[in-house]
């Protein structure tokens, strides 16, 4: 037990030094074919609750793929989704792994073809998907750059996005209630939002539109850091306080170049910027994680994806 909770130690330590741990696995190739490796996928292991060999499934009546049915996990009954045919590949070998996922208040198995390692690596090494992938179910690009490896490319699944496609159960998305008190930030200032996902970002902007607030949105963590930089030059120049240009930041955990736990800190630890209230926005859910996020200082934390939560959180941290 013990050697278990240093475990979990060490890899919650390594967000305060940009670092993360992917866990790479292998959906098959686009014909099935067993004659090469099929690419490498990767998932960020804060979303892994446990990794089980395939199991029987209960296929559910009137289910279609690429969902496969269910699983009785220790008593927990989950939706198994089949990763292969999601991203348009052919598991040649059979999907022999259920990785099974919690994150946004959510479990949820999925099935592959193998696991092959868990690598760790720094967010630096992480691009933004939307520079160099036309899909739109990957959110980054992994660089695995060490000598030994050939410089391989791993695809970051956006498994948020991939599990409001594949649900079988669908939800209009919510919006903030009506009721209660009306916000407004100075003229000119805004929200400074971050979010490496296509879906997230397209759900965050309505709520903030649905609440009359501006914003500026950013893909990841380094593009908030040299926005808020340079809104705060601006405020320089103009004799005015930051506040008058940013009245908040909003960001997400998991992001390529720069995480939200060292946006968060960086913001925190600087006499210019900690005056600024700041939330965390993630699918990184579970106790372990919320009081980590706690830890950087946010003054704040919503899951994904709600956004009466979202403006519930906004209402408590803006000022009147």
């Amino acid at each position: 037990m013990d050697s278990f909770q240093k475990e979990i130690d060490e890899r919650t330590n390594l967000t305060s030094s940009n670092k993360f741990e992917l866990l790479l696995f292998r959906l098959g190739t686009p014909d099935g074919s067993t004659d090469k490796p099929g690419e490498l996928y990767g998932i960020n292991v804060f979303k892994i609750r446990e990794i089980v060999p395939m199991m029987d499934i209960t296929a559910a009546a009137g289910m279609r793929s690429p969902m496969m049915g269910m699983v009785n996990i220790r008593g927990q009954v989950m939706s198994v989704v089949d990763l292969p045919a999601v991203a348009g590949c052919k598991a040649g070998l059979g999907m022999n792994i259920l990785l099974i996922t919690e994150f946004a208040r959510h479990t949820q198995a999925f099935a592959v073809e193998s696991v092959e390692e868990i690598v760790r690596l720094d967010w630096s090494q992480v691009l933004p998907a939307e520079a160099h992938s036309p899909g739109s179910l990957v959110t980054s690009i992994a660089r695995l750059d060490s000598a030994s490896d050939g410089g391989r490319l791993v695809q970051v699944l956006d498994v948020e996005h991939i599990l409001n496609l594949v649900s079988p159960v669908k939800q209009e998305p919510q919006s903030p209630p009506a009721g209660g008190s009306e916000l407004k930030l100075k003229p000119g200032s805004v929200v400074l939002a971050a979010d490496d996902s296509r879906m997230a970002r397209a759900l965050i902007e309505q709520c903030l539109k649905d609440l009359n607030l501006p914003y500026i949105m950013t893909t990841d963590g380094l593009q908030a850091w040299k926005k808020l930089q340079e809104l705060a030059r601006a405020a320089e120049q103009e004799g005015k306080p930051l506040t008058d240009k940013v009245a908040m930041v909003l960001t997400d955990l998991e992001m390529p170049e720069m995480d939200g736990f060292t946006l968060t800190r960086k913001i925190k630890a600087s006499e210019h910027y900690k005056q600024l209230p700041v939330v965390i926005h993630s699918s990184l859910t579970g106790s372990a994680n919320e009081d980590h996020v706690r830890s950087v200082g946010a003054n704040g934390y919503v899951a994904k994806f709600s956004p009466p939560e979202l403006a519930a959180m906004l209402r408590k941290v803006l000022p009147p």
